[in-house]
């Protein structure tokens, strides 16, 4: 906000006056900052010319909301939109012209964004509406219960952007959060009760504006989508009526979970988890799960100092990963859960307790699992052992020692089951009750179930047909609920080089992604391999 003047401020008070600073003033209109959207300038006009002509033959489709924040999100919408108007769709592209969500910025600043974004909008016109929400205005107060879940996604942010697990309510960054969450979502009331599109379609879903908006759709009794996208190249995930990055496969399992897998189908799941444990890349997958490849257990064991006890391992998720918001069961938060856990083992030297730290750890600034173990207990008994998130292990080495797993939501906790591991699962994942894991619900049943355990540790193995389920559950889990999609957020200008609209709408890949396209807009969700 350096700069700006009274002047400024005048001016961003006034839509007239700043449409009239944007119209006779083009040198205003070059951005410096973090907000970019130019590449739409020159991508958007020649794909609008390719959807027309599929637009103009297609059916008439539903009314379709998508919403979208943060430059990037907004140029991955744009091309949603058309692909969707081109589809026959009625469609209203939301936006809210942000350049980051965690820094302040002057309103003529915010304005000079949404005036440039408007701009580049505008090639889409008649195929697409677009809606800036900055010049939206509540009906009025925000009605209790989505206040309070406004609050919910607010602390989230927090939680996401200093990853942690507990907020301050006089913490500034949660200030701003709740301030521009209750405007997304008191605009997004006004709109949505004016409009009443037939679905919203919404990335995220949990945190940010992103969040807000949806829950202010659920609010309404308004079908919404969300959407996210993991590792895989030309993969989406996606939930209906539910934050997609609680990741419920509810609906996957009653619709394939009954069935074995083919000789085909295992011997996919096979070579791709062979890949994970060997540091390789498989099929689509666009970044590696393993520093390093497996070496064998052996030589964990002689690296760590582990003797013949029984060995337990604990595997910790990446603190505000948006995959373990909310996802408590009976701790209040996993960095309880982690350190009860080690209190518990620091007085059971029978077994060896390993801790192994998330490697994604690396790549954060937030507080390290290293450190709550270490704080847990005045000092680390000779049987538990941390092995940090720079270290160079791979964990199915570790796997290959172990007799007990417990985890909070990590994939890991299935890939374990897949060893045939009993797997005691402390917040809300996935691939819980899906008959290959143990998940109490309180703290003492953890803890009495951790006694019971360690009692009797090969009681505790994985029978066949459990570990049969966890191969079927994983299958499906990696390669039937992401849905086939071109465009990924992280490498949307490849992609779409890759797959242009043209191509997008025409038969190849109408074959490919059209069922996608129903589903992301309420069509009735349902697996199939």
């Amino acid at each position: 906000m350096a700069g700006r003047t009274p002047l400024h401020d005048l001016v961003a008070s006034s839509t007239v006056a700043m449409e009239a600073y944007w119209l006779f003033n083009p040198r205003g209109r070059r951005f410096r900052g973090h907000y970019n959207v130019e590449r739409l300038h020159a991508a958007l006009p020649p794909a609008v010319a390719q959807a027309r002509p599929f637009a103009e033959s297609a059916a008439r489709g539903k009314h379709v909301f998508i919403f979208a924040t943060l430059h990037y999100w907004i140029e991955q919408a744009a091309f949603m939109s058309l692909a969707l108007a081109a589809q026959g769709h009625k469609v209203t592209l939301g936006y809210l012209p942000y350049a980051s969500w965690k820094s302040e910025i002057h309103l003529f600043d915010l304005r000079r964004q949404a005036l440039r974004t408007r701009d580049l909008l505008k090639p889409a016109a008649g195929l697409v509406n677009s809606v800036n929400f900055l010049d939206l205005r509540p009906n009025g107060p925000l009605p209790p219960e989505l206040e309070g879940q406004i609050g919910q996604v607010s602390r989230y942010d927090v939680m996401y952007t200093h990853q942690v697990e507990e907020v301050d309510a006089t913490d500034p960054l949660y200030r701003l959060r709740l301030e521009r969450n209750s405007s997304a979502a008191g605009a997004a009331i006004a709109w949505l009760t004016a409009h009443r599109p037939d679905v919203a379609l919404i990335p995220n879903g949990t945190i940010l504006e992103l969040g807000a908006v949806y829950h202010a759709a659920r609010h309404l009794g308004i079908p919404a989508t969300t959407y996210e996208f993991n590792d895989q190249r030309e993969q989406i995930w996606l939930a209906q009526n539910d934050e997609i990055m609680r990741q419920n496969t509810s609906q996957l399992w009653a619709d394939l979970g009954g069935t074995s897998l083919t000789q085909e189908q295992e011997q996919t799941i096979r070579q791709f988890e062979a890949a994970r444990m060997g540091a390789r890349l498989e099929g689509k997958a666009a970044r590696r799960w393993q520093e390093v490849p497996a070496r064998g257990s052996g030589s964990v064991r002689a690296a760590l100092g582990l003797d013949e006890r029984p060995v337990v391992l604990l595997a910790t998720n990446v603190l505000g990963d948006s995959l373990t918001l909310g996802r408590n069961v009976f701790s209040s938060s996993m960095s309880e859960w982690i350190a009860r856990t080690v209190q518990f083992f620091a007085n059971r030297n029978e077994v060896q307790l390993v801790v192994r730290v998330h490697p994604g750890e690396r790549l954060t600034h937030g507080p390290s699992m290293v450190d709550v173990v270490n704080g847990s207990v005045s000092r680390l008994p000779e049987h538990i052992h941390v092995i940090g998130p720079l270290e160079k292990v791979n964990t199915y080495d570790l796997m290959g020692l172990t007799q007990l797993g417990l985890v909070f939501t990590t994939t890991t906790g299935l890939e374990m089951a897949l060893n045939g591991i009993p797997v005691i699962v402390a917040g809300q994942t996935h691939y819980a009750g899906r008959g290959f894991t143990l998940e109490p619900k309180a703290w003492d049943e953890y803890l009495a179930l951790l006694d019971r355990s360690l009692a009797d540790l090969p009681a505790y193995a994985l029978t066949p047909a459990q570990v049969d389920l966890a191969w079927r559950y994983a299958h499906h889990f990696f390669f039937s609920y992401p849905r086939p999609f071109p465009w990924r957020l992280i490498s949307l200008w490849d992609d779409l080089n890759a797959w242009s609209l043209e191509r997008v709408l025409g038969p190849e890949g109408q074959a490919e992604f059209g069922e996608t396209f129903r589903f992301l807009t309420g069509s009735q969700l349902r697996y199939h391999n």
